[in-house]
């Protein structure tokens, strides 16, 4: 599917987070999501949907994937990848943003990566799926270093599909 993208930002060793937190809080990176996804579909699963502050995300169209019975405040409900797939057809770009079970499914449909890398080893309970560098080209790149606001280096990338 031409205009999926995910987006996530993932440690050393592909770790998403912990306890259905993110790894870190990191300004950077909230404001980088925020202006590549902003004005755009964003597809999540139900727990990343739990892990927000209970709203949908401002200037996007929120869409919740479940397989519970169970409607979500001001965003479209779906029960299968499929039907998300479906319902961004017609968007010029769609953005999976987690959580690890998402990332897993949508995977094979992904044709970009907006891969925000900490650099540091963090504790985590779910992971990224594993970015093969036979599948992935990396276009684009951004290295940031740490400072009083966001305690990690990071590198910004945006990979396509080869």
């Amino acid at each position: 599917m031409e205009n999926l993208s995910m987006i996530a930002a993932i440690g050393n060793n592909y770790e998403l987070g912990y306890q259905n937190q993110l790894l870190c809080h990191l300004p950077i990176d909230l404001k980088h999501f925020k202006e590549i996804t902003s004005g755009h579909a964003v597809i999540m699963g139900d727990r990343t949907w739990e892990s927000l502050p209970k709203k949908p995300l401002p200037n996007r169209r929120n869409i919740v994937v479940t397989l519970e019975d169970v409607e979500f405040p001001d965003c479209e409900t779906v029960h299968s990848i499929e039907r998300a797939m479906e319902m961004v057809k017609d968007e010029d770009e769609a953005f999976v943003m987690g959580g690890a079970t998402m990332y897993r499914l949508f995977m094979p449909f992904a044709q970009k990566l907006y891969i925000t890398r900490i650099m540091s080893d963090f504790t985590a309970d779910v992971y990224f799926p594993t970015i093969k560098d036979e599948e992935w080209s990396l276009v684009d790149g951004v290295y940031v270093r740490k400072d009083e606001k966001n305690i990690y280096d990071l590198f910004f990338q945006v990979l396509i599909r080869k």
